[in-house]
């Protein structure tokens, strides 16, 4: 199995993620979609020094990876290569924002320092939290969920187009893969010099299987749009789980529940 059928191999495990049978697969995509959009509003919205109540958000993903079923591992395997980029997210602020502002022990913990763990932080809440959301809604439905809140169709076709048929591409690439190596054993990769030859038949390929995958969306009644899955109807305990949760972040967000929860404990 090459690169790109591993790869391709992923994005399936994606849709069988979705297809799982829990409490939150069974919830309307429309109350998770906001319930994850508030999330990340209320997480990307602490201040760059408040690590403390930061932390408390790190419970909601956690909770949820433990009522799905779907082990933390699976998410960062997934994320594998967005985490590094989000890692790198204010890896020099220690180096413009050297005083003090704490000190564990006798070392000086600096702002950039504590600014720098917090904007890693909310990276990866965020990502943990949008993967939660893919992981236990189908693309189809996620698609129908952002049309009920009035998003573009042709932003919602654009993604619904991009996540389906990524699949297709990566399939195209691993059989062109094959094909090189079976011409070059023993190679590792694709020689530069056959680089521009490969993408020119990539882009061939790839123009000819889109060609047929809109005939046949033709055929099969599309004109502009996309007649989305019917969506499961929303209804009580979505708005309790929505709005339940809605004010348990902004509680968090608003209340300084660490230092609550330290100060009634000392006591």
């Amino acid at each position: 199995m090459n690169k790109m059928e591993k790869a391709l191999h992923e994005l399936h495990e994606m849709d069988d993620l979705a297809a799982g049978d829990s409490p939150i697969h069974h919830l309307s995509p429309l109350a998770k979609l906001l319930t994850t959009i508030v999330y990340i509003f209320v997480t990307v919205s602490f201040h760059k020094y408040d690590l403390s109540g930061l932390m408390i958000m790190v419970l909601w993903p956690i909770l949820l990876f433990s009522v799905t079923g779907i082990p933390v591992r699976t998410c960062f395997h997934k994320l594998r290569i967005v985490l590094p980029l989000v890692m790198a997210v204010g890896l020099f602020n220690p180096f413009f924002d050297r005083a003090p502002m704490l000190m564990l022990g006798n070392i000086p913990v600096s702002g950039g320092v504590i600014s720098m763990v917090t904007l890693m932080l909310k990276g990866v809440f965020c990502l943990m939290a949008s993967f939660l959301l893919i992981a236990t809604t189908s693309i189809d439905r996620l698609c129908a969920a952002l049309r009920k809140l009035h998003v573009p169709r042709t932003l919602v076709t654009l993604l619904l187009l991009t996540f389906r048929y990524v699949g297709v591409m990566t399939e195209e690439l691993a059989i062109m893969t094959d094909a090189y190596h079976l011409r070059a054993p023993g190679q590792k990769g694709i020689h530069i010099s056959a680089w521009g030859s490969f993408l020119g038949q990539l882009l061939l390929r790839s123009m000819d299987r889109a060609q047929e995958l809109y005939s046949s969306m033709l055929l099969r009644g599309y004109h502009d749009h996309f007649h989305y899955v019917e969506m499961k109807p929303f209804r009580m305990k979505d708005a309790v789980y929505t709005l339940g949760w809605t004010c348990v972040f902004l509680l968090v967000r608003y209340v300084d529940v660490a230092q609550w929860m330290g100060s009634h404990f000392v006591r």
